[in-house]
C-alpha cells in the first residue's frame, strides 16, 4: 500500500481536486466519478460528496493508496 503526503496550501481542498493532484485519477471528472461509486474513503469512511472539504489531519484512502493531508 502507497502512502504519501499532501501539503495543504489553504484552510481545505475538494476532495475531487486532491484526487487529481495526487494522481489518483486522471481528471477531475474521473475523481467526481470514484467517489460517487463509493471508492473512496475519508479517516475511514465511505466519503460520496464529491466536493467534501479535506482539511489538515485528515487521511483519504483510495485503492490502495493512502493520502496523509498536512497543513502547509
Amino acid at each position: 500500500m502507497a502512502t504519501s503526503t499532501f501539503q495543504l496550501k489553504g484552510e481545505f481542498i475538494a476532495l475531487c481536486d486532491l484526487l487529481k493532484l495526487e494522481g489518483v485519477a486522471d481528471s477531475g471528472g474521473q475523481g467526481k466519478s470514484m467517489v460517487a461509486e463509493g471508492l473512496i474513503s475519508v479517516d475511514g469512511q465511505i466519503e460520496r460528496r464529491k466536493t467534501a472539504k479535506i482539511r489538515a489531519g485528515q487521511v483519504v484512502q483510495a485503492f490502495e493508496q493512502t493520502i496523509n493531508v498536512v497543513a502547509g
